[in-house]
């Protein structure tokens, strides 16, 4: 069974869960998220409390969240997800800081035009908010389409790189 650390961290008010294993940052969780949200992503794992070990990605997505950093450069360990959904996440990662896609442009680039939907729900499932930047996906209308998260904080980290690069 896999040992998975975690802990939380605080910024604007808000917690958020964060795990890690020793290879690298796993999973971040929606504001105020409870310990349940990293059970349901990461199921039959063992979570093993430990501040230290998330100490470097607490700090690190603080600098992001404070316009300090634009980039990531820790280690991520990515756990679980079908080919499909990793897949996504990883054309996730290729959209740049401060611009925005739509989930069509993901699904085409991917070579599914049609699996819009497919696509929007890889999004969702997404254990790495903010790190790999779902908040950066806005609907084909321009409209801003969902975020685990919640859509403040997807409206919040769009203005963060818009007024940030």
């Amino acid at each position: 069974m896999l040992t998975i650390f975690y802990g939380s961290f605080s910024h604007a008010g808000q917690s958020f869960i964060i795990a890690a294993t020793p290879k690298g940052i796993c999973f971040v969780g929606s504001p105020d998220g409870t310990i349940s949200e990293l059970t349901t992503f990461l199921p039959q794992t063992k979570l093993v409390a430990n501040q230290a070990a998330i100490a470097p990605y607490s700090e690190s997505l603080t600098a992001y969240l404070d316009g300090d950093q634009t980039t990531w450069s820790l280690p991520i360990d990515i756990i679980g997800g079908t080919p499909f959904q990793r897949s996504v996440w990883t054309a996730l990662q290729a959209v740049p800081y401060g611009q925005t896609t739509t989930y069509s442009a993901l699904a085409a680039q991917g070579g599914h035009p049609t699996a819009i939907r497919a696509v929007a729900s890889a999004i969702g499932r997404n254990p790495l908010l903010m790190i790999i930047p779902c908040h950066r996906v806005y609907r084909k209308d321009g409209q801003i389409g969902g975020y685990r998260g919640g859509l403040e904080l997807k409206q919040t980290l769009h203005q963060l790189e818009t007024q940030t690069k």
